[in-house]
């Protein structure tokens, strides 16, 4: 993927994340293949649950959200072998093993902050190692 193209899917990830509700983190996802948009997801709730900011707990939000990159793979609803995804925050294992089992072949993600990393390395660095194994490219924006 070109630098210029880049760019403006990594700009769409970041307007789609902005849809997200999720008032402490809002991530977005975009799927593309030669410079097309595949499909596009946010954070959030599966549709028809109730999101009322506050009403659940953290361990009720976290058990109850999809992860962008899970509502741009089921918004598809078609084969994404060779696609790639974008994506304003480094996937987690549960998302990696998805997008690994799809056939999406590059994951573009913004590097780490160190607050990010302090949180999330351990599984940052698992889901690097699944992306290794599986020949799916990791490239650092």
């Amino acid at each position: 993927m070109t630098s210029k193209w880049l760019k403006r899917f990594s700009q769409m990830a970041e307007l789609v994340a902005s849809w997200s509700k999720d008032p402490s983190t809002q991530v977005g996802a975009v799927i593309v293949q030669s410079n097309r948009v595949v499909s596009l997801g946010f954070n959030g709730y599966p549709t028809g649950i109730s999101d009322s900011a506050g009403a659940d707990s953290r361990d009720t939000k976290l058990l109850k959200t999809l992860h962008a990159e899970e509502n741009a793979i089921l918004f598809a609803k078609r084969d994404l072998t060779g696609c790639e995804m974008v994506v304003t925050h480094f996937p987690c294992p549960n998302c990696a093993a998805k997008i690994i089992q799809t056939g999406i072949i590059s994951v573009y993600s913004p590097t780490p902050s160190e607050d990010f990393h302090k949180r999330w390395g351990d599984k940052i660095e698992l889901s690097q190692s699944m992306f290794a194994d599986a020949e799916v490219s990791v490239n650092w924006i």
